[in-house]
């Protein structure tokens, strides 16, 4: 049976792709996003799907105007391009709990909250999203709460501020030398097509969930060394010039030199599980980012 969704956050990356892959299933789609967002990821679709001005438009209207099924929070504000302590805030604590507390009085079944997991003390933005995630504790005798803790992905459309976007682009840039941490943190990198299928296979099952709150992990399951990662995306890239400088940089503040997510719970539950090797899902990246038109800027 379709339905209908509530998505914000649908002009960044992981939205993009979860729009993408609703609408394909023809569920009815309805986004929140900014006047002045950049759409370029979802142009193809926008006029396809309903969509508010979150800057001009009261956030109850999308509420009152339909029955809203489902509500998919995916927005987030990570802190990378210098955004204030309290703009943070109000992205990834106060906005969604406005979103919680509307989805709450106009009945909607579900709301489907993105989380990390990383610890809660890390950063202004761990410490916003986990401070979330304790206010859905308090709304989920009313609503069923999906908490899903995501570890660390990529894929296409991301933007340079991430990790393996930014090492890609040094790479088929030929830059004459990165500048790295030892690293010999391992990390657990997931393909975002195996995220977008963890959110629709839950949601394809919401009916035999009771109201409550509900917490999957979801990664790979496995883990590797960023020194490794970046060695193998050297070798993907076919880059022979760029020097890798490991050691240049010091590790951050409280920097977590081990995560590997737990799937077993959602495999069991859910019948969930990647099917994204890393190198076939960093071919596909690299195969994307060597055709993207801002690769240069």
């Amino acid at each position: 049976m379709k339905k209908t969704i509530l998505l914000t956050g649908a002009t960044g990356f992981l939205g993009s792709h979860v729009l993408e892959k609703f609408f394909k299933e023809g569920h009815k789609i309805i986004i929140l996003k900014r006047s002045f967002s950049n759409t370029w990821r979802i142009d193809h679709i926008l006029n396809k799907v309903i969509s508010y001005d979150i800057d001009k438009d009261n956030l109850e209207m999308p509420f009152k105007e339909n029955k809203i099924d489902i509500v998919i929070h995916t927005a987030t504000k990570y802190g990378r391009k210098n955004e204030k302590t309290s703009e943070i805030l109000k992205s990834n604590l106060i906005f969604p709990l406005e979103l919680l507390e509307l989805a709450t009085f106009f009945n909607t079944d579900t709301f489907f909250n993105t989380d990390t997991v990383l610890c809660k003390y890390l950063n202004y933005y761990s410490l916003s999203k986990k401070q979330f995630v304790e206010w859905t504790k308090l709304f989920c005798n009313k609503i069923k709460i999906i908490n899903l803790k995501l570890e660390h992905m990529y894929g296409e459309k991301d933007d340079f501020t991430k990790f393996i976007p930014f090492i890609i682009k040094q790479f088929l840039m030929n830059a004459e030398k990165i500048k790295l941490t030892k690293g010999e943190q391992k990390r657990d990198f997931i393909y975002v097509s195996d995220i977008v299928d963890a959110y629709y296979e839950i949601f394809l099952q919401v009916k035999k969930f009771n109201k409550g709150f509900y917490e999957y992990e979801i990664g790979s399951g496995k883990n590797i060394k960023i020194k490794s990662l970046v060695q193998s995306l050297k070798k993907l890239t076919n880059n022979k010039n760029t020097i890798l400088s490991f050691g240049d940089l010091p590790y951050r503040e409280n920097e977590i030199m081990e995560s590997k997510s737990d799937i077993k719970k959602i495999k069991e539950e859910i019948g969930w599980q990647p099917q994204v090797a890393l190198k076939e899902g960093l071919l596909k990246v690299i195969d994307w980012y060597k055709n993207y038109k801002d690769l240069k800027k």
